[in-house]
């Protein structure tokens, strides 16, 4: 798929375009954002057709939504919520959140450790989806886009409580997979 750089049309245009039902400027849109946004979900999804599977709903969403666009904000964000917002409805479809005790919380946030800053970040894809959804769905929604756990809790249906002890959780499982990942790594020569 192509840079952004290489395009001749200009957002407007795409927008345009796309909300007389052009189907040329569909295309360009689709290839201007797809692979952006494919990252999006690939972080949201537990394998790549899961990730795939939530891109075209994604896709079909903007384009049924793009009239509403108001130009405040960059497009570019307009089309990156719909996709979040994609991801958490298809996360909600199946409820996988699993509470865990105050004291196993406690003992997360003490052992969690930053190597993740030295991971590549297609390594950091892969060990985050090794994540349960539940865990997955609130560490992308906390950790990735900003979310609070109020916020979180509001979107996915569930308590600030659950939220909390899923991004504990996910974090504790994922300072494990990595030491594991290390681990690996160190033996290959």
């Amino acid at each position: 798929m192509s840079d952004v750089r290489n395009h001749i049309y200009s957002d407007s245009d795409l927008i345009e375009g796309c909300i007389k039902g052009d189907r040329k400027m569909q295309r360009e849109l689709y290839q201007r954002f797809a692979p952006k946004m494919y990252g999006v979900c690939l972080r949201y999804a537990g394998n790549a057709e899961e990730a795939e599977d939530i891109l075209q709903e994604g896709f079909i969403k903007v384009f049924n939504k793009i009239g509403s666009f108001r130009s405040e904000g960059s497009f570019e964000g307009w089309i990156r919520r719909i996709f979040v917002n994609t991801a958490i409805e298809h996360f909600r479809k199946k409820i996988y959140l699993q509470p865990i005790t105050d004291y196993e919380e406690d003992t997360v946030e003490g052992k969690y450790l930053t190597v993740l800053d030295s991971l590549a970040e297609k390594d950091i894809i892969q060990l985050v989806q090794q994540l349960s959804p539940g865990y997955r769905t609130v560490f992308n929604m906390y950790v990735v886009e900003g979310y609070t756990h109020k916020q979180i809790a509001e979107a996915l249906g569930i308590s600030e409580g659950t939220s909390k002890s899923q991004l504990s959780r996910a974090k504790l499982i994922l300072q494990d997979l990595v030491q594991q990942f290390i681990e690996r790594r160190k033996k290959v020569p």
